[in-house]
């Protein structure tokens, strides 16, 4: 499992760090007895002229209600619950600054990324997965190649021509990686942000590949 996915992405991690990261996630998730809802609305900041960047530091006044595009099932109760579980995780274990969980989910406006679970500041719950977007938003990169994207210098990274889509301008570093489902197609992300460079030691990766591999068993449907 933990080979396929090094794979499939593209990263290279050493395998039994991996290993390890997920005995430490699944004794995690063991320890979790109390199952409760998931958390179903949050703010989301004003987007700018023509959607394609989010205004930091500027709220809508209306919370965005995951209910419009997931059915409120007891199934989904559950997904969301446990998804949180694994943000709750992440950020515990890790200190990172910004994670998120998204899925790729067909909606009246065409195929989206929807923000299903994060912890940090407010951002924007949905990303078009189309190639003009693409050309700035590693999620939609990731997400329509398969491949992750570990950015750790920004800065660097701009200036040397690279494209890159700020939500919040404090992020020096960020990692995208792939959800697979079983059949190895792409259904979803994550999103890891860091106020810090070179955050995403093999050892951090480690840890959200884990992650990556344990999330899609929770996906809602």
């Amino acid at each position: 499992m933990v080979s396929l996915y090094l794979s499939l992405s593209g990263l290279t991690v050493d395998p039994e760090k991996v290993e390890l990261a997920l005995c430490k996630l699944d004794q995690f998730l063991d320890e979790q007895h109390n199952i409760t809802d998931g958390v179903w609305s949050y703010f989301i900041p004003e987007l700018g002229e023509g959607g394609a960047c989010s205004l930091f530091g500027h709220l809508q006044e209306a919370p965005f209600d995951l209910s419009t595009l997931l059915l409120p099932s007891d199934k989904n109760r559950i997904a969301l619950s446990r998804l949180q579980s694994l943000v709750n995780f992440v950020q515990q274990a890790s200190n990172v600054d910004w994670f998120g969980i998204y899925q790729a989910r067909s909606t009246s406006e065409g195929e989206q990324l929807l923000k299903l679970a994060y912890s940090g500041a407010p951002s924007r719950p949905l990303f078009p997965i189309n190639q003009k977007f693409a050309e700035t938003s590693n999620n939609i990169q990731v997400v329509m190649s398969g491949r992750a994207r570990v950015i750790n210098d920004v800065q660097e990274y701009v200036t040397n021509g690279g494209e890159y889509y700020t939500c919040d301008p404090k992020v020096q570093a960020e990692s995208c990686l792939p959800l697979f489902d079983d059949a190895n197609n792409c259904v979803g992300i994550i999103d890891a942000e860091a106020f810090s460079k070179d955050f995403f030691t093999p050892n951090m990766l480690a840890l959200l590949i884990a992650v990556c591999i344990k999330i899609p068993q929770y996906l809602p449907e």
